[in-house]
């Protein structure tokens, strides 16, 4: 039969129930690289997959979005072998990411500098033995039970709040694990990573992005994970630690009083970042708040309530707009592929921002600019006339308040950093977390779909140079923080699991943006639908899904 092959846009002819290996292995010669596995009619899967008819295919290195998944998912589960093996009834939990690596815990073993020897060692040896990664499909029950007899008790409380008839499992020699995600073909495969001691645990690191030769280097992100540490001893206090915990609050009444403790948690921390910025302001410091974060953090909610509880503090946050201070849309800079990148920190007059803010510090009255979206020109007197007086202050959102070149004339007593991000601390299990921009991708998607007209495909078609510009314009400034809040709320991926399920379901086969779909709505699989009837109207979630009190 044939088989048509997008890497060159040709059909080729393959034998019916050949696998993708196979067919990829005959083709080594004409591609310039090692697929780790394939897109098939734009669905990840694996090299051991087997073609039984006419599809689409498209092999992918492992330095791909799909292939990195692929490639991280082999590793950490290479690592759980390691642990598994070498240290016998330890736990292994793979908390999250940050930075370029994936912060990991042992429990029953104290991570120590011989440990994390021992175990990077031994990883390099089951790479080097090119061990399989074996895809399996089992009655649940079996399957329960292969997990219960190694320990993996969080996995076995997922599968049994799903009850589905089968699971899909992989075994790496005599070790079983469920990644939720296709796993390269064998060890061999996963060749360049390292393992770096981190605060309590350790950093897994995979490739380097820029050269997947070289591991990556590991990122110093000590508030950030603070940050992410705060939220976990939270879920530990209230035993919502994994989705298995989360769908066992699928009750109305379990749901609503979750709803409520985490609402709490952010008013707490609003108000505590609220009563250190009156602080420094009676000192004579902190004139102006900068609010930084990536695409879909909740930035504007987030400020919002932070003038709420200034106002509690006697202080009267005066809201500036970024951007106001864009220049005229023929001196905006050019991205990489020629179309105005309003993202970068050149599209703003920063010399004139720097101006006016410190003509308010000194106490005079200052008239705004005004810039005009629909003639792309801006009005240097077009804005308001502002001033400091009294107990006022400058409150401005923007993705580039923690960037030093943006008030780089502003005496640095004068500002107050605040990074704002959905660092979700909830896991899907112990070996598997879940993504923060995979939870700001699905509040995105909804919000463009209910506010601003655009269809999931054309959110997720532009997600990828959303995060590029996040990677060179957010991420490297966001420890000059002087605090941080996470937006991110245990029970958001339950309540909006319905909303974007029914917006994925709309993006055609046909198109490349399914495969990114198809992925998200298999992240949504294990998660209940839980109603969020009682979400406050000045939650953080409803500037996404709608009913806030706030007006955007």
């Amino acid at each position: 039969m044939q088989i048509y092959c997008k890497n060159f846009d040709e059909y080729i002819n393959v034998d019916g129930g050949d696998s993708l290996r196979k067919i990829a292995d005959s083709l080594a010669d004409r591609l310039p690289f090692r697929p780790i596995g394939a897109l098939v009619n734009y669905k990840t899967e694996s090299l051991g997959y087997q073609l039984f008819g006419p599809k689409m295919v498209e092999f992918i290195p492992r330095n791909s979005e799909h292939g990195r998944r692929m490639y991280v998912r082999s590793l950490c589960m290479m690592l759980y072998k390691a642990v598994h093996d070498l240290y016998p009834g330890t736990r292994l939990r793979i908390a999250h990411s940050i930075g370029s690596g994936y912060y990991c815990r042992l429990s029953g073993t104290e991570v120590t500098p011989d440990v994390i020897r021992r175990l990077l060692g031994y990883m390099r040896q089951t790479s080097a033995q090119d061990f399989p990664f074996v895809r399996r499909e089992r009655l649940t029950s079996h399957v329960v039970q292969l997990f219960r007899e190694q320990g993996l008790d969080d996995k076995v409380k997922l599968l049994e709040s799903l009850r589905s008839l089968y699971t899909v499992f992989y075994e790496l020699d005599g070790v079983f694990d469920s990644l939720y995600g296709e796993l390269a073909p064998s060890t061999g495969y996963v060749d360049v990573f390292n393992i770096v001691q981190y605060k309590n645990g350790f950093l897994l690191l995979g490739f380097d992005a820029a050269d997947d030769s070289r591991p990556a280097a590991p990122a110093v992100l000590d508030k950030v994970q603070e940050a992410f540490d705060e939220y976990q001893q939270f879920n530990d206090v209230i035993g919502v630690r994994n989705v298995a915990e989360l769908n066992e609050v699928a009750d109305k009444e379990k749901v609503k009083l979750l709803i409520n403790v985490a609402e709490a948690l952010h008013n707490k921390k609003i108000a505590s970042i609220a009563e250190e910025i009156a602080r420094r302001n009676a000192a004579g410091g902190a004139k102006i708040v900068l609010v930084a974060g990536p695409s879909s953090s909740g930035k504007t909610t987030f400020s919002k309530r932070l003038g709420i509880q200034l106002v509690t503090n006697l202080i009267i946050p005066h809201v500036i707009s970024l951007d106001n201070y864009f220049v005229d849309r023929e001196r905006t800079p050019l991205d990489e592929n020629g179309e105005y990148d309003y993202e970068s920190l050149y599209a703003i007059d920063v010399e004139r921002f720097n101006s006016d803010l410190n003509r308010l510090i000194n106490g005079e009255t200052v008239t705004l600019p005004r810039y005009d979206f629909h003639t792309g020109k801006n009005d240097p007197e077009g804005g308001e006339t502002i001033s400091l007086d009294g107990n006022k202050i400058l409150l401005i959102e923007g993705i580039h308040g923690l960037n030093p070149e943006l008030t780089s004339h502003i005496a640095p007593e004068m500002k107050f950093k605040i990074y704002v991000s959905a660092l979700t601390s909830l896991s899907i299990d112990d070996h598997s977390w879940i993504p923060t921009t995979d939870n700001r991708l699905l509040r995105r998607i909804i919000r463009d779909a209910k506010y601003r007209g655009i269809a999931a495909i054309d959110t997720i078609h532009r997600w990828a140079s959303v995060r590029r510009g996040e990677e060179k314009w957010i991420f490297p400034f966001q420890e000059n923080a002087d605090s941080m809040f996470n937006s991110s709320l245990l029970f958001e991926v339950g309540v909006m699991k319905e909303y974007a399920e029914q917006l994925l379901r709309k993006i055609p086969h046909d198109r490349e943006e399914y495969s990114e779909a198809y992925r998200l709505l298999r992240f949504l699989d294990p998660f209940a639908q839980l109603k969020g009837d009682n979400i406050p109207s000045t939650s953080l979630l409803l500037e996404f899904l709608g009913g806030s009190s706030f007006h955007y």
